[in-house]
């Protein structure tokens, strides 16, 4: 069985969505043993959501979701250092091909403040390698996730959303654009990352030139190789105070990247007009700094706030790919579910036909009457099996794989349906 907990910036308040983004890189590794009913875990942080997949047994004696579902939380909480009760109300819960729907609308970027941003397809792939790399994946796992990825793939080559390289960052820059001149702009980049990559692909998409980088690690490859000037250590706060545009995007996240008592130090009682966009999650930027005078700030939360409603027919058509896709993806499993009762089938015909072959053999029959057993056979397996397959596919495979066993001496047990399939 599939299931998600997934807290994102639609439901969940921003200082949660902080607290859940410090939970580290093992968390995957720790989902993975909360309960015995857990075979594989996989998870997905980005800067406006949290979601934890995982792929649990359905043995008769775990059949229930929900105490693997409360170890999870309670594991979660406390890697965030959040209070128990506080993260369940905030995290949606989804199962079987609810799943599906819901991480194929998120890596569409459907889901997301910036409507089909570039962004999240790669996160999720990424996400998927972690796991896979920790041995935390499983076929079902690996399956949704492959989906996802070529789900997005449809949406941004057939739609609208594939146009414009949507993405967070770029949605920020717009939203500040009427108020800067980004030909004459002064820009401090703070953050050497992928995501300091797309920012500065965003600023230079809008004009911006007199870009400068800093790193608060001191690394200089990221400068030199885009061909940036390096802002160092020492020169930092006078940098950050004579900029027209701060943005910030570094992982760095033990202190403040721009604190306000220092910057207002560096500023020096100037007024003069600054745009300093937060991209970090947790913050990279100390909130009162956008009281000091001539200061705007702009985080996460704030763009979400601002972000534009999408068109609405190019939405609906992304929207009716992933849903076809998630229908295909459960027609796909259903299917995968009647495997067992096939091989049974295909065991028991095959052996029906080697003791008449035998017995045709002993007594002599030519091969055309080998042929005709064979071809007979084959025909018959067809047949059953396509129609199991038809009837797994509309979600009545336990019926068919139920007939098996009842028919057929020795067959396994039969599947159980799979609750909340339809998307």
């Amino acid at each position: 069985m599939l299931v998600c907990l997934t807290a994102h910036q639609r439901s969940t308040p921003f200082d949660s969505l902080e607290r859940l983004s410090t939970v580290g890189d093992d968390l995957a590794e720790r989902l993975s043993a909360v309960h015995d009913s857990v075979r594989g875990a996989v998870v997905l942080a980005t800067c406006n959501r949290f979601e934890a997949y995982f792929d649990l047994a359905e043995e008769p004696d775990l059949a229930s979701p929900v105490p693997a579902m409360d170890a999870a939380m309670e594991a979660i909480a406390g890697a965030a250092d959040m209070d128990y009760r506080a993260l369940r109300e905030n995290v949606d819960f989804a199962h079987g091909n609810q799943v599906a729907h819901h991480l194929f609308t998120v890596a569409s970027g459907l889901d997301s403040v910036a409507v089909g941003e570039d962004e999240i397809a790669g996160q999720v792939r990424r996400a998927l390698e972690a796991a896979r790399g920790r041995g935390l994946t499983t076929a079902p796992l690996e399956h949704l996730f492959q989906r996802a990825t070529e789900t997005s793939r449809a949406v941004k080559n057939t739609t609208r959303l594939g146009e414009s390289g949507r993405s967070l960052v770029r949605l920020a820059v717009d939203l500040v654009s009427s108020r800067v001149d980004w030909d004459t702009a002064r820009v401090l980049l703070v953050g050497t990352g992928r995501y300091a990559a797309a920012a500065l692909a965003a600023l230079r998409a809008v004009g911006a030139t007199d870009i400068r980088v800093h790193s608060r690690s001191g690394r200089q490859r990221f400068a030199n190789r885009e061909h940036l000037v390096h802002v160092s250590v020492d020169d930092y706060a006078a940098e950050a105070a004579a900029a027209d545009v701060v943005v910030t995007c570094t992982a760095t996240t033990d202190t403040f990247a721009l604190e306000a008592f220092s910057h207002a130090t560096a500023r020096a009682g100037s007024t003069a007009a600054q745009v300093v966009i937060d991209l970090g999650l947790p913050r990279n930027v100390d909130p009162e700094v956008a009281l000091l005078p001539g200061v705007e700030l702009l985080d996460l939360e704030t763009i979400r706030l601002h972000a534009p409603v999408d068109e609405a027919e190019t939405v609906g058509q992304a929207r009716e790919i992933v849903q076809a896709a998630a229908q295909r993806h459960a027609a796909a499993r259903r299917v995968h579910e009647v495997a067992p009762s096939v091989v049974d089938l295909r065991g028991f015909v095959h052996g029906v036909l080697d003791e008449e072959l035998t017995r045709a053999r002993r007594r002599g029959d030519s091969p055309e009457v080998e042929t005709a057993l064979r071809h007979f056979s084959g025909v018959l397996l067809h047949q059953l099996i396509a129609r199991g397959h038809t009837l797994a596919s509309s979600g009545a495979g336990a019926d068919w794989a139920d007939a098996i066993r009842t028919v057929l001496p020795g067959a396994r047990e039969g599947i159980s349906p799979d609750e909340g399939e339809q998307p």
